[in-house]
């Protein structure tokens, strides 16, 4: 059966896999940073990127780099590629950016954060609790930077001419 002119085609989201693309723990501080008192300062650089493997198949790779230090000392480095593919038919263009940029990457993060905690804890660290990320938030602040420098580059050309 053909679609009806003007009705929207059935959308399929469905998860084909979920997997670890790569990871790594240094700990450049072992062993004396564990004679340390415990309070480190944590931070949490977090990125996303796609690729299409066919026309409906995506892989979503949410790429994190978590550093603890104790003050100018490095208790820890985690670098994790937490990696899916997903079937994506029926959606329009406008809806895949934030699909593959927001959603995806939503569903992703809990399993990131299960193999965080599992590396830190095997490198014989507390565990550390990340805090939910509003992907949606995120994904809208890169649209509009990237809109801005757009502009700013447009405007920028248009100014030389």
């Amino acid at each position: 059966m053909s679609e009806q002119p003007g009705t929207t085609p059935k959308q399929q989201f469905d998860i084909q896999r979920i997997y670890i693309r790569d990871a790594s723990l240094e700990t450049p501080g072992a062993p004396q940073i564990f004679r340390e008192q415990w309070r480190p300062e944590v931070n949490l650089q977090l990125n996303t990127s796609h690729q299409s493997l066919d026309t409906d198949t995506f892989e979503v790779v949410l790429h994190l780099t978590l550093t603890a230090k104790l003050g100018d000392k490095t208790a820890y480095l985690v670098e994790l590629q937490q990696a899916g593919i997903f079937v994506l038919k029926g959606f329009t263009e406008a809806q895949m950016g934030p699909m593959l940029g927001a959603f995806c990457p939503n569903v992703l993060f809990p399993y990131a954060r299960e193999a965080l905690d599992s590396l830190i804890g095997r490198g014989g660290f507390p565990p550390l609790y990340l805090k939910p990320v509003n992907f949606d938030a995120l994904y809208q602040q890169t649209q509009k930077a990237r809109q801005q420098q757009q502009s700013t580059v447009s405007s920028g050309q248009t100014g030389n001419a």
